[in-house]
C-alpha cells in the first residue's frame, strides 16, 4: 500500500513540473536586443529586403476616378499610284523606300496622329508579296518585277506603323485595272491575263467591268488574302467604282456584254439601277468576308463627298449616285462600312459644296451610328490660308461628331508642302496624343486587369506592367498622380516599363495606374497603386 502511495507521490511531482515548464515557456517573453539584426545571418537579410522591395502591400491598390483618355481617329492617305506619296520614284533602292517610310511614319507619330492608310493595290497590281496579282509598276519601274534584295513593302510599313502605335489600314482601289501612269500592260499585267473583263477607257485606262461575277470574286479574293496573311487594321476602298465620266470622254462606260447578258436572262431593272446594284451587292460583300475571316478588321470606304446635288438643300456638283453609280448614302444607311469618310474637299464657306452642310447632312443619314470621319483636303483646298482652314474644319468636325470625331487627311503630302500645316496642327488640335474611337458593334476578346509591379529608387518609383493575353493588346495608358491631379500618356504595346519622377515642379507623385487597350479601342479595367 506504501508502494502505491509512493509512486503515486512521485507522479504528483512530476506532472507539477511538467506543467511549471509549460507556463514558464509560454508566458517568458524574448527580450529585445540591439544586436538582434547584427546577429541575423546574411539569407534572412536578403529576404528582409527582397520583401521590403518586391512586395505591395494590399492597401496600395485603390480604386479612383481615372479621367477619361481623349479619342479621336486621325489618320493620313498614303499612295502609291503614280509614285503621289511613296515611293516617290520607281528607281529607289529597297534601303532608300524604307527610308521614306520611316520618315513619314516617324512624323505622324511626332504629331499625334495614330492611323496611315496605306495604298498596297493601286490598280490590280501589289505592293506586296501576293499569287494572285504581279508586282506593282510603282514600286520597281516595270510590273511584276520583284524589288531587290526583295522584301515584303506591306509587312514593313505594318510593323513599322505598329512600333508607332499607328494603325495601318491598307487602301485597295477595286475596279482599276491598269493606271495610264503605269508604263505598258505586259504579260504579268492583269489586263492581259483577265483581259475578258477588263475594258479599256479611252482615256488609256482600263477598268474591270463591275457587273461580271468575274470581276467580284477576284477583287474578294485579292481582300481576303490580304486579310488572312497580313496584321492589317482596316481595309479601305476610295472613290472609284464605275469611272469618272471624264476617262472615257464623256461616253458611257462600255458594258454592252453584262448588260445584254442581264436582259437575256429576264433583268427587269434599268442599266443605271443595275449598275448600282452591281456595286451595292460588292460593297456588302466586302464587309462581311472582312468579318468573317477576322471580326476586328473594320471595313472603311471614302466616297464622293455628294451624294447627290440638293443632299441637302443648296449643294451643287457631280452626282456620285448617277456618275459612279455609287449609292454611299444606302452603305451608311444599311452599315456594311465600319467607318465613312466622304471627300469633302471644299472649304466651310464654298458655294453649293459647303464643308459644314455636307457634314451635316452625312452625319443625319448615319442611322447605324457607324464611325463618320471626313476626307480634308489638307493638300489643296482653295484658301489663302490652308492650314487655319482645316484647323477651322476639324473644329466643326469635332462640334458636330462630338466623341466620335476624327478625319482623314488627303493627303501626307499636304501635311508637309505648307511649313505651318503641321505646327499648326501640332499646337492646336493634335496637341494631346488620342486613341481611336471604339466600334461597340465589332466583338473583341475583353482585356484582363493588367498586374503592376513598383519599386521605389529614391527619387524615382520603377513601374513595371503586364497582363496575360498581351497578344490583343495594341496599346497602354499609362496613369500619374501628382499632387492629386491624374495625367495620362499613351504609350504603343511594347514599351512594358517606366521610371516615374517622385518629384516633379515641386509636385509630389501620389499614385500610378495602368490600362491595356485593344485594337479596337476598348479599355481593360485598370489597376492603380498609392506611392508610399
Amino acid at each position: 500500500m506504501r508502494g502505491n502511495q509512493l509512486k503515486l507521490i512521485l507522479l504528483l511531482v512530476f506532472f507539477a513540473s511538467c506543467s511549471s515548464s509549460k507556463t514558464l515557456a509560454d508566458t517568458t517573453k524574448p527580450v529585445k536586443n540591439k544586436n538582434t539584426a547584427q546577429q541575423s545571418s546574411p539569407a534572412s537579410k536578403d529576404s528582409a529586403i527582397a520583401a521590403k522591395t518586391t512586395k505591395i502591400p494590399a492597401e496600395e491598390v485603390f480604386k479612383t476616378n481615372l479621367p477619361e483618355i481623349k479619342r479621336e481617329f486621325r489618320g493620313a492617305w498614303i499612295a502609291s499610284v503614280a509614285n503621289i506619296n511613296w515611293p516617290s520614284k520607281t528607281n529607289l533602292t529597297v534601303d532608300q523606300q524604307k527610308a521614306e517610310a520611316i520618315s513619314m511614319l516617324d512624323m505622324l507619330k511626332d504629331n499625334n496622329f495614330n492611323a496611315v492608310i496605306f495604298q498596297v493595290r493601286p490598280s490590280a497590281d501589289a505592293l506586296y508579296t501576293s499569287n494572285i496579282e504581279p508586282w506593282s509598276y510603282f514600286l520597281t519601274g516595270e510590273t511584276g518585277k520583284a524589288p531587290y534584295p526583295n522584301y515584303d513593302p506591306l509587312q514593313f510599313w505594318i510593323e513599322e506603323a505598329h512600333k508607332r502605335g499607328l494603325e495601318l489600314h491598307v487602301w485597295l482601289n477595286p475596279y482599276r485595272a491598269h493606271h495610264a501612269n503605269g508604263g505598258s500592260p505586259n504579260g504579268l499585267s492583269m489586263v492581259n491575263k483577265l483581259s475578258d473583263i477588263v475594258i479599256r477607257l479611252k482615256n488609256g485606262m482600263y477598268w474591270f467591268d463591275p457587273a461580271d461575277p468575274k470581276t467580284q470574286g477576284h477583287v474578294s479574293n485579292v481582300v481576303k488574302d490580304i486579310v488572312q496573311r497580313y496584321d492589317i487594321d482596316a481595309v479601305h476602298f476610295d472613290d472609284y467604282f464605275y469611272p469618272y465620266a471624264t476617262y472615257n470622254r464623256g461616253a458611257d462606260f462600255p458594258d454592252h456584254k453584262t448588260w445584254n447578258a442581264y436582259i437575256s436572262s429576264g433583268g427587269t431593272l434599268s442599266r443605271a439601277d443595275w449598275r448600282r446594284d452591281n456595286v451595292n451587292k460588292f460593297v456588302e460583300r466586302i464587309y462581311k468576308e472582312i468579318h468573317a475571316e477576322k471580326s476586328y478588321v473594320r471595313f472603311g470606304i471614302s466616297p464622293f463627298g455628294i451624294w447627290k446635288p440638293g443632299y441637302p438643300e443648296g449643294i451643287t456638283g457631280s452626282s456620285q449616285y448617277d456618275e459612279l453609280y455609287a449609292d454611299a448614302k444606302l452603305w451608311l444607311n444599311k452599315g456594311w462600312v465600319d467607318y465613312f469618310s466622304p471627300q469633302l474637299y471644299w472649304t466651310i464657306d464654298a458655294k453649293g459644296q459647303g464643308f459644314e452642310a455636307l457634314l451635316n447632312w452625312w452625319q443625319s443619314e448615319n442611322t447605324m451610328k457607324r464611325h463618320l470621319w471626313p476626307g480634308l483636303n489638307t493638300v489643296e483646298v482653295r484658301s489663302s490660308d490652308r492650314p487655319t482652314e482645316i484647323k477651322n474644319q476639324i473644329d466643326i468636325s469635332r462640334q458636330i461628331l462630338k466623341n466620335d470625331a476624327g478625319e482623314i487627311h488627303w493627303s501626307i503630302a499636304g501635311l508637309t508642302k505648307n511649313a505651318n500645316m503641321l505646327p499648326t496642327l501640332k499646337n492646336g488640335p493634335y496637341k494631346e496624343k488620342a486613341l481611336i474611337p471604339r466600334s461597340p458593334w465589332l466583338n473583341a476578346v475583353s482585356l484582363q486587369t493588367p498586374t503592376l509591379f513598383m519599386t521605389d529608387n529614391g527619387t524615382s518609383v520603377q513601374a513595371n506592367w503586364s497582363v496575360k493575353n498581351s497578344k490583343d493588346v495594341f496599346q497602354w495608358v499609362l496613369f500619374t498622380q501628382y499632387n492629386g491631379i491624374w495625367e495620362t500618356e499613351i504609350l504603343t504595346m511594347d514599351q512594358l516599363s517606366r521610371e516615374i519622377p517622385k518629384y516633379r515642379e515641386g509636385k509630389t507623385l501620389n499614385a500610378v495606374a495602368i490600362k491595356a487597350i485593344d485594337r479596337l479601342g476598348n479599355e481593360s479595367d485598370y489597376l492603380a497603386k498609392k506611392i508610399k
